[in-house]
């Protein structure tokens, strides 16, 4: 767990994130360990005050089910719950997040398929070395006139 003098954010742990996480929220709310403790057994989620306090001052572990109960009684994504405090408590930062790293995701799915496909072609001419010349002029061609479509398009922002 980390001490109170250290940074809050990526250098905490996914549990002790959960822990400050967890504090935040609650004094956010105005509520009192035990107004959350009352808002999780409604929920379904047994937890007594004295856990709850354990649980924020890294006393005691937090398991999977009451991170849960933590997360649908704050109204959070049980991984903006897990992430560095200080991001998570920034609901739309994570969101942009998430959207870049899937964005990155596709990217490193879509080069894998072209690098595949220009792989496939590349050993297709290969074996028919007569149509090389005029495949590899097409391929040029119609890259350029994809690119130059992307180019034209409007971006997010002129949108």
């Amino acid at each position: 767990m980390a001490d109170e003098n250290s940074p809050q954010g990526v250098l905490l742990s996914g549990e002790a994130n959960v822990a400050v996480r967890i504090k935040l929220e609650r004094e956010a709310r105005g509520w009192s360990t035990n107004a959350l403790s009352d808002r999780l057994n409604e929920a379904g989620f047994d937890m007594n005050p004295s856990g709850v306090w354990r649980i924020e001052n890294g006393k005691r572990r937090i398991n999977l089910d009451e991170a849960i109960g933590f997360a649908e009684v704050f109204g959070l994504d049980l991984r903006n719950l897990v992430g560095p405090p200080q991001l998570a408590a920034k609901a739309r930062a994570m969101e942009l997040i998430d959207a870049v790293v899937d964005a990155f995701r596709q990217t490193q799915r879509a080069n894998t398929t072209y690098t595949q496909a220009r792989d496939a072609l590349d050993t297709y001419l290969t074996e028919h070395p007569d149509i090389r010349t005029e495949a590899d002029v097409m391929v040029s061609n119609a890259i350029a006139k994809a690119a130059a479509a992307h180019d034209d398009a409007p971006s997010d922002d002129e949108k």
